[in-house]
């Protein structure tokens, strides 16, 4: 299960998100492990970003991969505060140190601020014509954003956006423009967070078909060929049951059902971040 980056790269449509990991130093061996575990099942896509635990979820990923760097499809943002020409070549390198390799393969404007697009994307290329990151990209965009984006000089590679069962908002109009520009999403909190997770209607359908709430809301993520998710997992058990929802595929009555549970949008709706 793969998607295909507008530079024609193929990365696995399922990988992993760090977002409120190596906030617990009790944690700490377990979500290594995760990461670990996570890279030996294929879930090569590893997200993170200085923003998380302030630069400490990137040492954690660093530590993690340690050994293995040329195996990971490796992800990390800038703050938009830090996203001047200037800043974000400072903030990538202060990433790479923290992540302890050279480059990073795809970098991402984590949100948009108030620094004009164009001076972010020249840092973007100078970054690249160094050799330190491979792909640049953006998250939490919305279609007016991307249109914007688009027509500057560049090549966007993806929109990491807030996408799952109860977030449907981005089928409306943001989805099929990216579908249509041959761009992936890459959707965090496909699980939202695990609050889906005590959905009755996600239950019946997990036990129809022997698997649990968390594979259908994934499975769900993945059935569009465009889309790519990150969930967390701290454990290797949850990787392992992350992993899983790869094989799973929902059947037209189990969409139409789940469909009724998490309507679709009826029209545009503004971007949701959490």
């Amino acid at each position: 299960m793969t998607v295909t980056l507008p530079s024609g790269e193929v990365v696995p449509a399922l990988g992993m998100g760090t977002w409120m990991m190596a906030e617990d130093p009790a944690r700490r061996s377990d979500e290594i492990a995760a990461l670990r575990c996570g890279l030996d099942l294929g879930l090569t896509v590893i997200d993170t970003a200085e923003m998380y635990g302030s630069g400490a979820a990137e040492s954690l990923v660093g530590e993690a991969v340690s050994g293995r760097r040329d195996e990971v499809f490796l992800v990390s943002k800038v703050l938009p505060s830090n996203a001047s020409a200037a800043g974000v070549v400072r903030a990538c390198e202060a990433s790479l140190r923290r992540l302890g390799t050279d480059r990073l393969d795809l970098y991402l404007l984590h949100w948009r601020g108030s620094v004009p697009l164009a001076q972010t994307l020249e840092g973007f290329a100078t970054l690249v014509e160094a050799g330190k990151i491979r792909h640049w990209g953006v998250s939490n965009f919305d279609l007016a954003d991307m249109r914007e984006l688009t027509a500057l000089p560049g090549n966007c590679q993806t929109n990491q956006i807030l996408y799952n069962l109860s977030r449907r908002g981005p089928e409306a109009d943001l989805l099929p423009w990216h579908a249509s520009a041959g761009m992936p999403i890459m959707a965090y909190s496909p699980v939202e967070q695990g609050r889906l997770l005590g959905s009755p209607v996600l239950a019946a359908v997990a036990e129809r078909l022997d698997a649990t709430p968390a594979q259908v809301a994934l499975a769900w993520v993945l059935r569009l060929p465009h889309v790519q998710a990150i969930p967390k997992a701290g454990t290797v058990a949850h990787v392992q049951e992350n992993a899983a929802a790869r094989s799973l595929r929902l059947s037209a009555e189990d969409l139409a059902e789940l469909d009724r549970a998490f309507p679709p949008p009826s029209g545009p709706e503004p971007l949701a971040m959490l």
